[in-house]
């Protein structure tokens, strides 16, 4: 008998080549006005072009944003939007300029717009983080959902094969945590499997050629679909290693996502046999674990911890801190276990069940 609780979360999309240039006609529709414009240093240049773009509906642009929003970041960014008295941000570039944006409204009330262009998700979920004192706290809450999202492929055409490949794995995990799932909530899981579906036939063509703006445009339209299962779905042992090494080690938190997913996938498999079997069909793999290692492959996504800058000495204090959250995840967590999980994936060794 089905049984599942889902509340939707207040999404508000535009999704086309050239939805950008819609920006100044929808924020006056929903009322926005005085935005500050967040970028990462390396987008500054995107920053000041929708600053150009918004005209008189702009403030000033925040290019500070860093990944897994450290603190003082937050604290910057909240000190510079109450100098220009903004009233709502505008984020265009990844999931550290969008996390900034959530958090934004999390802490100071501002309304956020998000433009995506990687393939990180942020934008989808009611999941926000802030990084302090060496650890990733982590929260949802509805408000901090945009209220707008413009997901316009043609921005994603400059997007480095090597991120494209490590961005896209990290959308590929929200979306098999969801498929995944020993109870999964059908909405979300349905989202999932057309996501993993849409990223696995997108992703290989991406990489190869960048420029190929309907692999883009698919690519997007799966990351997208992946985080709005998120949105409405579960968080397990998966994202919560990922969210201990990122406050442990300040890791890469895409390529962090590329390399675990196999290995959290392999662990969970006994438990959620059926979900897991969803995620090998959609990928058209025999075995989910080894077919997201063979897609890992062919993009040229990080396969071992120790590629990406994580030391050995730090799998220990994230095994517990994983082994300790209260989280529902499928299969029991002991430290041991979570360990030798890590143990692999810092060796790139094949991903085995728990």
């Amino acid at each position: 008998m089905i049984e599942f609780a889902c509340k939707a979360l207040p999404w508000n999309i535009l999704f086309g080549v050239g939805t950008l240039e819609r920006l100044p006609r929808e924020m006056d529709a929903l009322g926005l006005d005085r935005a500050l414009v967040l970028c990462t240093q390396g987008r500054r240049s995107q920053g000041r072009a929708v600053i150009k773009l918004l005209a008189r509906r702009a403030v000033g642009l925040f290019a500070g944003a860093k990944m897994h929003v450290p603190s003082k970041t937050l604290a910057e960014a909240a000190r510079t939007a109450r100098d220009l008295n903004a009233q709502c941000t505008v984020s265009i570039g990844g999931g550290s300029t969008t996390g900034l944006g959530k958090a934004l409204a999390a802490r100071e009330g501002l309304e956020n717009i998000a433009v995506p262009t990687t393939y990180a998700g942020s934008e989808m979920t009611d999941i926000w983080a802030v990084t302090e004192a060496g650890g990733k706290v982590a929260a949802r809450n509805p408000k901090v959902v945009p209220a707008l999202t413009i997901y316009d492929p043609g921005l994603t055409l400059t997007l480095p094969a090597k991120i494209s490949a490590a961005s896209g794995m990290n959308a590929m995990a929200q979306a098999v945590v969801n498929a995944a799932a020993d109870s999964p909530n059908p909405l979300s899981s349905c989202l999932a499997v057309e996501s993993i579906k849409a990223l696995a036939g997108a992703l290989p063509v991406v990489v190869v050629k960048p420029d190929n703006l309907e692999a883009r445009a698919e690519a997007l339209c799966g990351a997208c679909l992946a985080a709005g299962a998120l949105g409405v779905g579960i968080v397990g042992l998966h994202h919560h290693l990922c969210h201990a090494l990122g406050g442990i080690c300040n890791a890469p938190h895409a390529e962090t996502h590329a390399v675990l997913l196999p290995h959290s996938v392999a662990y969970n498999a006994q438990a959620a046999a059926v979900g897991t079997r969803k995620v090998a069909a959609a990928l058209g793999a025999a075995d989910a674990a080894a077919g997201i290692c063979e897609l890992a492959g062919k993009i040229g996504a990080p396969t071992a911890l120790r590629q990406i800058g994580i030391a050995e000495s730090e799998l220990d204090k994230a095994a517990e801190i994983a082994a300790e959250g209260s989280f529902r995840n499928p299969e029991p967590l002991t430290v041991k276990r979570i360990r030798a999980l890590l143990q692999n994936a810092f060796d790139g060794l094949p991903p085995r069940p728990a």
